[in-house]
């Protein structure tokens, strides 16, 4: 009788762990930014640059984004860059879309 009130127990301490790792999982999937969970766990992230605006190159530093810009020319249209990610185990992958505007 005493193992199986013992079982009980560790069973119940089992199941609070899983809560509280489960619980602290959501809080920092929620308290992340948009391209932090895109960049470290997978998703899509999207971003409209300013209106008149061309994409020249992009990069991430720790979890930020960085783009650069430029005035667009009278003869150019706006386009959409979609960069993915590939990663080793395909789990996690990322998709990051930016948006020009005329």
């Amino acid at each position: 009788m005493k193992n199986k009130s013992n079982w009980l127990t560790i069973n119940r301490r089992h199941k609070l762990l899983i809560a509280g790792l489960i619980f602290i999982c959501i809080i920092l999937a929620v308290g992340c930014t948009e391209n932090q969970r895109a960049k470290n766990f997978g998703g899509n992230s999207t971003y409209e640059l300013p209106k008149r605006q061309k994409l020249v190159l992009v990069t991430w530093k720790d979890n930020n984004i960085w783009y650069l810009t430029r005035s667009m020319k009278e003869s150019e249209t706006a386009e959409t860059y979609t960069f993915q990610e590939e990663s080793s185990f395909g789990l996690l992958n990322g998709t990051v879309t930016i948006k020009e505007t005329k």
